[in-house]
C-alpha cells in the first residue's frame, strides 16, 4: 500500500470496499477494491480471482483500465482506472423525464459495442452488463465498461449454465435455465440501449416471479415517437425472444444507423474541445437520417442552442364551457386518432400508444386572483397511459367515465367505470388499467365504438358483440336486459357487418355492401326506422319510437343508398353515401340537422352541397 494513499471510501461492493486512492508516482486518482479473502468462501474467492484474470486479458479504451492486484493483510487489492463521471445509470437518473436526443444516445451505444466486441472476442461473457456497471469519464462523454467480477471465460464450452446478472437485465433463455452464450449479452444490451431511450427498465415488476413472467413475455413499452424506426426496430431485435433472431455484435456496428456515430468516434480522437458556435435552424427539420455528422454538439449537450419546431400533432376541444377551440399540450408525438367520453379525453399516437388528456386535480391559485378581468382558459395536462406494455393499440373509444381500446393484434381492453357492466368482464368492477376482456380472446376484434353506458364490437369475421346497460333495447339482443359480459348478436341472414356505431340509447350496424341496420330508440325517427317513401311525413301506424332486435332502415332515400359512413348523436344522426351525399335526421330543436329553418319533420334531410 506504500504506493497509494487513500482518499475517501468511495462503496462498497459484493465482497469487499472500493477506495479512491491517489498514486504516489504521478498523483493519478485509481480506485482500490479492498477483498478481505480470510472471510469469503470458496467461490467468492474464485470470483476475485476470476476478476483479475479477466481484466489481465482486457485491453480497450471504453474497459476500466486493470493496473495491478496484490495481497495486503489478508485481503486481496485489485487496482484499476478510476472514472470520475459516474455510472450511466446515475446519468440517466439525472435526466428525469427530459428523454436524450438520438445523437447522444448513439454515442453512448457504439462505444459499449466496441468494449463488448472487444471482450467478446477474447471468448469472454460479461454476464452482468447493465447501466450501473456502465462508467463515464470527467466530461461524460467516453464510456468504460466495468465489474467483470462473473464474467466467464469460455475455454472448451461454447455456452455457459450458471444463472448469474442482474434480474432486470436477465435473458429469457436464462429464466428457462437454457445454456446461453454470447447472445445473453446482446439481450442485456438492448436493455441497456432501451434505458438510454426510455429513461426506464425495459422490465421491471414488484418481485421476482412476476419479472420473469414479463421477461418471458418480451413485453415492453414502447419508446418515444421521437426516435427514429430504425432504432425502435433495433431495440426490438436485440430483445428478441429467440436468441438465433438477435443480431450479432457485428451486424449491429454494420447497421447504417450505428455507422455515423461509429465514424465519429474515430475521427474526433484526438481533437482538441472547443467551443461550437450553431447557425440558425429552421423549424422544419430533417428525420434522422438527415442529421448531420459529429459525435454530439457542445452548446447542444449542455442545455443551450435550443430549437424550437412544429408539434407533430395538434388536438383542439371546445364545450362544456369552453367557447373557442382550446388547443391542448402535447407531449412530443404524432397523434392519429382521438376519442371523446364524459370525462376523458383519448388518443392514439402513431407509435401504438394511449395519450390523454386531465384536468389538474388541483387548481393553481393564480388561476383565481382577486381583481382578475377574466376568466383563465381550463388547463389539460397530457400523459402516456400506463399498463400497456409491448402493447400496440390501434384504436380508442370512450363512454361515459370508461374506455376501450382495440390492439393491433385485434385484443380489446377495457378500462373505467365498470357499473352498467360496459367493461365486459362478467362483473360491475371498476379497473383502472387498461385490462383483456377474456370472454371475447377468441375472436380477432377489428373495431369497437362506445355509446354512454354500453358497446358494441365487430370482428374480422363479421360477427357483432354488444353489453352494457340495454334499455330501449340498445344491445339489440331482443331484450331491455343489462349484460356484463360480451354477447353475440343475431343478424339478418347475408348481413356483413362492417362498422358499428353506438349512440346514447341505440346502436347502428353498417354492412359491406352498405346497407344500414338498427336498434333501441327511435325518437323523431333519429335512427331512419319509421316507414317513409316520396319524403313524405309517415302517420302514426308507419312511426317507430323504438326496437329491441337490429331492424333494416325503411327511411327513404336512406333505404335505397350505399351508405359507407354514419353517426349518431344525442337526438338526431348523419349519414354519408358513397356519392358523397350527406343525409341528416332525427330532432332539429337545436338546428342540428342543418336546416336554414327550424322544422320539425321525421323524414331525412339531404344537406345542400
Amino acid at each position: 500500500m506504500e504506493k497509494y494513499e487513500k482518499i475517501k471510501v468511495v462503496g462498497r461492493g459484493a465482497f469487499g470496499i472500493v477506495h479512491l486512492c491517489r498514486r504516489r508516482s504521478d498523483g493519478a486518482l485509481v480506485i482500490l477494491k479492498e477483498i478481505p479473502v480470510e472471510q469469503m468462501s470458496r467461490d467468492e474467492r474464485l470470483s476475485a480471482q476470476n476478476e483479475c484474470h479477466v481484466l489481465k486479458l482486457l485491453n480497450h479504451p471504453n474497459i476500466i483500465e486493470y493496473y495491478e492486484n496484490f495481497l495486503e493483510d489478508k485481503s486481496l487489492m485489485i487496482v484499476v482506472e478510476y472514472a470520475p463521471g459516474g455510472t450511466l445509470a446515475e446519468y440517466i437518473q439525472k435526466r428525469r423525464n427530459s428523454l436524450l436526443d438520438e445523437d447522444t444516445i448513439l454515442h453512448f451505444f457504439v462505444q459499449i459495442v466496441l468494449a463488448l466486441y472487444h471482450v467478446h472476442n477474447k471468448l469472454i461473457l460479461h454476464r452482468d452488463l447493465k447501466t450501473q456497471n456502465i462508467l463515464l469519464d470527467k466530461h461524460q462523454m467516453i464510456v468504460k465498461i466495468g465489474d467483470f467480477g462473473i464474467s466467464k471465460i469460455l475455454v472448451s464450452k461454447s455456452k455457459a449454465y450458471t444463472v448469474v446478472g442482474t434480474p432486470c437485465y436477465i435473458s429469457p433463455e436464462l429464466c428457462e435455465g437454457k445454456p446461453y452464450n454470447q447472445k445473453s449479452d446482446i439481450w442485456a444490451l438492448g436493455c441497456v440501449l432501451y434505458e438510454l431511450a426510455s429513461l426506464k427498465r425495459a422490465f421491471e415488476a414488484a418481485n421476482l416471479p412476476a419479472l420473469v413472467l414479463k421477461i418471458m413475455s418480451g413485453t415492453f413499452a414502447p419508446i418515444s415517437d421521437r426516435y427514429s424506426p430504425e432504432l425502435r426496430q433495433l431495440i426490438i431485435n436485440m430483445l428478441n425472444l429467440d436468441p438465433s433472431k438477435r443480431p450479432q455484435l457485428n451486424e449491429i456496428m454494420a447497421l447504417p444507423i450505428c455507422f455515423r456515430p461509429l465514424l465519429n468516434l474515430y475521427t474526433d480522437i484526438g481533437s482538441v474541445k472547443m467551443r461550437r458556435i450553431e447557425k440558425p435552424l429552421s423549424t422544419v427539420q430533417t428525420g434522422p437520417q438527415g442529421r448531420t455528422g459529429g459525435r454530439v454538439p457542445v452548446s447542444r449537450s449542455r442545455g443551450a442552442g435550443k430549437v424550437h419546431s412544429l408539434p407533430l400533432s395538434s388536438v383542439y376541444t371546445w364545450g362544456s364551457g369552453i367557447t373557442a377551440p382550446l388547443r391542448l399540450q402535447m407531449l412530443d408525438t404524432e397523434v392519429l386518432l382521438v376519442s371523446l367520453g364524459r370525462t376523458q379525453k383519448m388518443g392514439v399516437t402513431k407509435s401504438g400508444r394511449l395519450i390523454t388528456w386531465e384536468a389538474p386535480s388541483v387548481v393553481s391559485s393564480e388561476s383565481s386572483l382577486p381583481g382578475a378581468m377574466e376568466q383563465m382558459q381550463p388547463l389539460f395536462v397530457s400523459r402516456f397511459l400506463e399498463g400497456q406494455s409491448g402493447v400496440t393499440i390501434k384504436s380508442v373509444s370512450c363512454g361515459d367515465l370508461f374506455t376501450t381500446c382495440v390492439t393491433d393484434r385485434g385484443i380489446i381492453m377495457t378500462f373505467g367505470s365498470g357499473s352498467n357492466g360496459c367493461l365486459g368482464h362478467g362483473n360491475f368492477n371498476d379497473v383502472t388499467q387498461p385490462k383483456i376482456v377474456e370472454a371475447l380472446l377468441g375472436y380477432e376484434l377489428v373495431q369497437v365504438s362506445c355509446g354512454a353506458s354500453h358497446v358494441l364490437a365487430v370482428t374480422n369475421e363479421r360477427e357483432v358483440f354488444a353489453w352494457g346497460r340495454g334499455d330501449n333495447g340498445r344491445l339489440g339482443l331482443g331484450t331491455q336486459d343489462t349484460h356484463n359480459c360480451p354477447q353475440q348478436v343475431c343478424l339478418p341472414a347475408e348481413f356483413k357487418a362492417q362498422r358499428v356505431v353506438c349512440g346514447v340509447d341505440c346502436s347502428m350496424i353498417i354492412s359491406t355492401q352498405g346497407s344500414i341496420v338498427a336498434c333501441g330508440s327511435n325518437r323523431v325517427n333519429k335512427l331512419g326506422l319509421d316507414t317513409i317513401s316520396a319524403g313524405e311525413e309517415p302517420n302514426s301506424q308507419n312511426q317507430v319510437e323504438e326496437v329491441y332486435s337490429y331492424t333494416a332502415v325503411q327511411s327513404a332515400p336512406l333505404n335505397s343508398k350505399r351508405i359507407v359512413y354514419v353517426d349518431i348523436g344525442t337526438a338526431h344522426s348523419v349519414a354519408v353515401t358513397d356519392g358523397g351525399q350527406c343525409f341528416t335526421f332525427g330532432s332539429n330543436q337545436h338546428g342540428q340537422v342543418g336546416c336554414s329553418s327550424r322544422r320539425s319533420s321525421r323524414v331525412p334531410y339531404g344537406v345542400p352541397e
